[in-house]
């Protein structure tokens, strides 16, 4: 249902992940995780290792958070984040590289998994897991299926359907083999002898790479997907992949038998469960056409955006605007300063004409909106409540369905901000939402 295909625009799928030196300082937020945010386990004035727990998940749907270098800590405080808003941030001055005790950090890989489901989960937890496609949904929660679902299948989402985004690219050619031993983890972690891989047809090494891995595995299928976007929304690959849909929320993937995980995250739980190696660092795309060398960057959570764009040439001299993910998703940034999170895939410098909003004009009842919206949705109504203030029968529409994808307002020949208005009813509602779920008596 619906879908776009804008430029693709992958301008470092064939340059190799490369290693960003370490940084002299860094800042490492609180809430890098859906959920409450993590608290602090450390002081000012403390003296850290690369790889020790420094916050600790704040609730069940929370994430452990890990130093990733070593150093003194010289700040647990407010900081400005990339969209220029406060946020509790631990700051830790670099001191040399040592590395708490456990962590294997040698390149053998492991093929055999000791461990039972529970123990995989809490170890997963205990690292710090999370969505790395962008949506940092915690991996254990993910993991611990509810008391009367079933889970029947993994599926690894290695669409990657963002323009100019190629970190995942580069992770399951570079890293396939621990990609592979990955998925079997997570099969064995949900209790199932079926997993599928999803990628597009525009990365046809990809394909062909792990296909080769995955024949040495038993239950492991590599399946070419067509090129759409947003084909890596959890609920339109689930469908590519198997046929079935996911209802309306507050249905999840479980509830047709599925399990989604990122690609890198993937290769994450691999590290987690057999090296002991908790999420510090994350492959970043640093990309944009007046980029002078577009690059996959390894990168330690915690360092500067502005470190990042120096590596890859320096901030082109025509930028108008930097964006913390990619151009359909992503949030543009007014604070380079900033730090990399464990849900940033890419930054993405967009220049020129490219970086400029059109000007909105009226909306001519075209419904180009309505045919790109994955979720079936009524995008320009959608937009037009918001204004009006029509929490109820936005409710009732299923406002909360939309994946914030930016057909719409991709298609849209009015150049309506149609995404800003959805995104803001869609956070009124679900606030809602919680609030009358909060003060209802229980039971």
């Amino acid at each position: 249902m619906g879908g776009v295909h804008p430029s693709e625009n992958k301008l470092s799928c064939a340059k190799p992940i490369e290693v960003l030196p370490l940084p002299d300082v860094v800042t490492i937020p609180l809430a890098q995780h859906i959920g409450a945010p993590a608290v602090a386990k450390v002081a000012k004035g403390d003296r850290v290792l690369t790889g020790q727990l420094i916050a600790e998940a704040g609730s069940f749907m929370s994430a452990n958070i890990h130093s990733p270098i070593s150093g003194t800590v010289t700040a647990v405080d407010m900081v400005v984040n990339g969209q220029g808003l406060r946020q509790m941030m631990i700051t830790i001055k670099r001191e040399g590289d040592d590395w708490a005790e456990g962590i294997d950090r040698s390149d053998a890989l492991v093929k055999v998994c000791p461990f039972s489901a529970q123990e995989i989960i809490a170890k997963i937890k205990d690292a710090g897991i999370v969505g790395m496609g962008g949506a940092t949904f915690p991996t254990h929660v993910k993991l611990s299926v509810p008391p009367g679902k079933k889970a029947e299948c993994v599926i690894i989402n290695g669409v990657e359907c963002e323009p100019y985004l190629t970190s995942d690219h580069r992770t399951m050619l570079e890293h396939g083999e621990e990609l592979v031993v990955g998925v079997t983890i997570l099969m064995k972690a949900v209790g199932v002898g079926k997993a599928y891989i999803g990628i597009e047809n525009n990365k046809p090494d990809a394909i062909a790479h792990l296909t080769k891995i995955a024949a040495g595995y038993k239950g492991i299928e590599v399946v070419p997907l067509k090129v759409m976007y947003p084909q890596g929304g959890e609920k339109q690959l689930i469908a590519a992949v198997t046929g079935r849909q996911v209802p309306p929320p507050p249905a999840l993937p479980i509830d047709v038998g599925a399990v989604v995980c990122n690609a890198s995250t993937t290769v994450a739980v691999y590290q987690a469960v057999l090296k002991n190696k908790p999420l510090i660092e994350r492959v970043v795309t640093v990309t944009g056409k007046s980029v002078k060398e577009p690059k996959n960057l390894l990168t330690r959570m915690g360092t500067p955006i502005s470190a990042l764009i120096e590596a890859a040439g320096g901030l082109p001299g025509d930028a108008g605007k930097v964006i913390n993910g990619g151009p359909m998703m992503g949030r543009a940034m007014v604070n380079l300063d900033s730090p990399v999170t464990k849900g940033c895939s890419g930054i993405t410098v967009m220049s020129g004409r490219d970086a400029q909003r059109r000007e909105a004009t009226q909306c001519i009842k075209c419904a180009k909106c309505v045919s790109a919206c994955p979720m079936g949705l009524e995008p320009y109504y959608l937009s037009k409540m918001t204004q009006k203030k029509g929490w109820d029968e936005l409710e009732a529409l299923m406002i909360t369905s939309c994946i914030e994808c930016g057909c719409c307002q991709s298609t849209c020949p009015a150049y309506l901000p149609l995404l800003d208005w959805v995104r803001l009813g869609k956070q009124t509602v679900m606030g809602l939402i919680r609030a009358r779920a909060a003060a209802a008596p229980k039971k």
